[in-house]
């Protein structure tokens, strides 16, 4: 899978996220679910770390 077809798969997966109906799910899929998300936030920024430092190191590979 490519990183274009990759990204629209992602959108796609959090559209449908923001229009699921909440109102019959339990109080523990509700928890459960919160627990999901904030490990898919914590995932996502360290990805964004991950870029920073790659970042830095070829900064400073570059401005030598």
């Amino acid at each position: 899978m490519d990183e274009e077809t990759s990204q629209q798969g992602s959108d796609l997966l959090l559209a449908t996220l923001s229009k699921q109906d909440l109102y019959d799910a339990s109080v523990e899929d509700l928890k459960a679910r919160i627990a999901a998300l904030k490990a898919e936030i914590a995932r996502c920024e360290e990805a964004i770390g991950d870029r920073a430092d790659s970042r830095s190191a070829a900064d400073k590979l570059f401005n030598l």
